[in-house]
């Protein structure tokens, strides 16, 4: 019966890497250089609010249903389930490795020590400029990584 659904689940997997991706290219590409050019104190401001608002339903649905898609589909492959293992293997990796430990591991605590330290402490304007340098690198990994899962879903299919 998992083996018919397989399928669809790589889709399903491929359309999230590809959501994921984009957004995070967006960040690397708009949002994050027009947060650049506010002060400090600004910067800070709204970067908060964005990481509120950012936690939401559908996001969560996206950014944690493509990872456990994505575990089902490596399971999948190391058991001898699916066409094109290798390539099902290195989306998953990619996924979990580049989108999901990256953004447990470095950019939330990168935006809790943000929002603790909050946009009006005396070391805003350093904490800013160090903010932006280190996250919106992991933010290039993260959408580098997404986008390689998606490619590599996409060749489980063929």
């Amino acid at each position: 019966m998992l083996s018919m659904l397989i399928p669809t689940i790589n889709l399903l997997a491929l359309l999230g890497s590809g959501l994921m991706a984009g957004l995070f290219f967006a960040y690397s590409n708009s949002v994050m250089p027009a947060l650049a050019k506010m002060p400090g104190p600004q910067g800070i401001t709204a970067m908060n609010q964005i990481n509120v608002v950012i936690q939401n339903p559908l996001f969560f649905l996206i950014f944690m249903g493509t990872a456990v898609l994505a575990l089902i589909l490596a399971a999948a492959a190391l058991l001898g389930g699916t066409a094109r293992p290798a390539w099902i293997l290195i989306g998953a990796a990619l996924y979990l490795v580049g989108s999901i430990a990256v953004t447990m591991g470095i950019n939330v605590p990168m935006n809790n020590a943000l929002a603790a330290a909050g946009p009006d402490s005396a070391s805003s304007a350093a904490l800013w400029a160090a903010h932006l340098e280190r996250w919106v690198f992991w933010n290039h990994v993260r959408a580098a990584a997404c986008t390689g899962s998606l490619a590599a879903f996409a060749m489980a299919m063929r």
